[in-house]
């Protein structure tokens, strides 16, 4: 199968999943993030708390804009970014249904132990 065939349609979900992940391993894009959850900033505004260049962070937006984390306004020179939650909901649903199955595996794992736990010490084992 070619990329963007996959019978099951989730082509698309895969790909923003990876741009989300790749946006996220990075703790500068991450501190923009936090700091966009509080309302909207301009460049400017989000490069001063940062040892680096204006235009450093203007690719670190790049790469939040392109993920879909972002939105940048286009008021004139100021092009204010602000939050767009929809690609971190995305990603946390993605996590939870694996944490879901790593519980319910832990659990049955639990019930395991206390199973063989329960058994009289050296007696005949079943099984």
């Amino acid at each position: 199968m070619t990329r963007g065939s996959r019978v099951d349609g989730r082509e698309d979900e895969d790909e923003q999943l990876s741009l989300t992940f790749a946006a996220l391993a990075d703790p500068t894009r991450r501190a923009i993030l936090a700091r966009l959850a509080d309302g909207e900033l301009t460049v400017n505004e989000l490069a001063e708390p940062f040892a680096m260049s204006v235009q450093a962070i203007s690719k670190h937006l790049k790469v939040l804009e392109r993920a879909g984390l972002i939105k940048r306004g286009r008021e004139a020179q100021w092009r204010p970014s602000r939050l767009d939650p929809a690609p971190l909901n995305a990603a946390s649903e993605w996590i939870e249904q694996y944490r879901e199955l790593a519980i319910d595996r832990m659990d049955r794992l639990e019930a395991e132990i206390k199973k063989l736990q329960a058994q009289p010490q050296g007696g005949p084992r079943n099984g």
